[in-house]
């Protein structure tokens, strides 16, 4: 039987010894470690796929929801994305040693802020195999090591694909521990990481309410999270209807299962008196359940929506919908409702939108654009490790950049503090 507090113990000493060695590697040296870790995801494809068959034969006894399916299942496009998405972070400058500010006193010292790894990070998540390397390789392009801990629904997958970055960090000459995957589906283990004080310097949660709400409820570490991803799109009154079509579409169905897809419509009623209802019949025409409240319900198709609907993530071909007398009271229903992840408005009123974007404080605002595009990569951050809502350190997607502290370097010529 595994010793799971001696296991994990060992686990963290390696990573805090490796964070040493990587906080002074060079660029080079982790650009040639995830391309050649590219590199091996690419040429096991086909032990990536035997792996991941488990992993659906797993989950599908264990019962999983089709949108944690979705997530979890691997085809070869995805492999192949998630081996770019590894290329594209090693394309991204880094940002260890960056110098973000620089000023001289009056006394004679010149001090320079500059961006340093924040040691060693814990990713634990559900389902997502793909995080296995997103989270490896912007850790390590930030300077930092990392514990992933993947859902036992995604062992053999993680698996497989950490076997791929350890081949990529041995190839570029960096410690296998700088990459670490727990090697049991055993859930003392995520306890242990969340109670990892002196070795875990912050905790990186990827996955359903239930994983997240444990993390931030339990974990003594600093955690990057956000609990749900109740996004919403406000059609505003001057919105370009076959603009809104799409994009309400997109928001909805392009996938369903991920924390950008939108989860709640809201129309402004001078919209839908001008339009009529070609929003709501365009999700049902795709196959979505819309939950209706109001005017919205009489539109043939539609559910009686229930109070529960607004504010739940569905995760699934289900959206919430209803009209709303301008963008204030649009505001109003998201502040109520909203989960400060991701917020839309479809407008051609800049006024609107400025105004839109001033008084909401989620961490992604967008105006003319789908919700599905609240991602790293999306961002130009190559991957990302998540989407963080909290306001003390990361914002939004956290890539490599947001992986880092500061520290001030402080020069003086016999500076002397009267």
């Amino acid at each position: 039987m595994t010793d799971i507090t001696a296991l994990m113990a060992q686990i963290g000493a390696d990573a805090r010894a490796a964070a040493t060695v990587l906080a002074t590697t060079g660029s080079d040296r982790k650009k040639a470690a995830l391309i050649a870790a590219a590199d091996a995801i690419c040429a096991n494809i086909a032990p990536i796929l035997d792996a991941n068959a488990k992993d659906q034969a797993y989950g599908a006894e264990k019962g999983l929801s089709p949108a944690m399916m979705d997530r979890l299942i691997l085809t070869e496009p995805r492999i192949r994305a998630m081996a770019e998405g590894l290329r594209n972070v090693a394309a991204q400058p880094d940002p260890v040693g960056a110098v973000m500010a620089q000023w001289d006193m009056p006394s004679g010292l010149h001090i320079r802020r500059v961006r340093t790894p924040l040691g060693v990070v814990g990713v634990i998540y559900e389902s997502r195999p793909n995080v296995t390397a997103d989270a490896g390789a912007l850790c390590l392009q930030s300077g930092n090591a990392v514990i992933l801990r993947g859902g036992s629904e995604s062992f053999h997958s993680a698996t497989a694909i950490h076997h791929c970055l350890q081949t990529g960090l041995e190839q570029a000459g960096l410690p296998a521990t700088a990459i670490q995957l727990v090697p049991t589906r055993d859930r003392a283990a995520v306890s242990a990481m969340l109670t990892a004080t002196d070795h875990i310097d912050v905790i990186v949660p990827r996955g359903g309410k239930g994983l997240v709400g444990l993390v931030q409820r339990e974990a003594r570490v600093p955690v990057f999270a956000h609990l749900e991803g109740i996004c919403h799109i406000y059609v505003d009154a001057s919105a370009d209807p076959a603009m809104a079509r799409d994009i309400v579409l997109n928001a909805k169905t392009r996938r369903t299962g991920i924390c950008g897809a939108m989860e709640c419509l809201l129309i402004d009623r001078q919209f839908h008196d001008q339009h009529g209802p070609i929003l709501i019949e365009a999700l049902l025409q795709a196959g979505v359940a819309v939950r209706a409240d109001g005017d919205l319900a009489k539109i043939p198709g539609t559910i009686q929506a229930q109070p529960g609907d607004f504010g739940c993530e569905f995760l699934d071909m289900i959206c919430a919908a209803k009209l709303v007398d301008g963008v204030d009271a649009a505001i109003g229903h998201i502040r109520h409702y909203g989960s400060q992840h991701t917020d839309a408005i479809i407008t051609e009123d800049a006024q609107a939108a400025a105004h839109f974007f001033a008084q909401l404080d989620s961490a992604i605002l967008m105006h003319n654009a789908s919700t599905q595009f609240a991602d790293g990569g999306e961002f130009g951050m190559g991957a990302e490790i998540g989407i963080a809502t909290g306001k003390m350190h990361a914002r939004g997607p956290v890539g490599a950049e947001q992986l880092t502290s500061f520290k001030y370097l402080v020069s003086g010529k016999g500076a002397l503090r009267g």
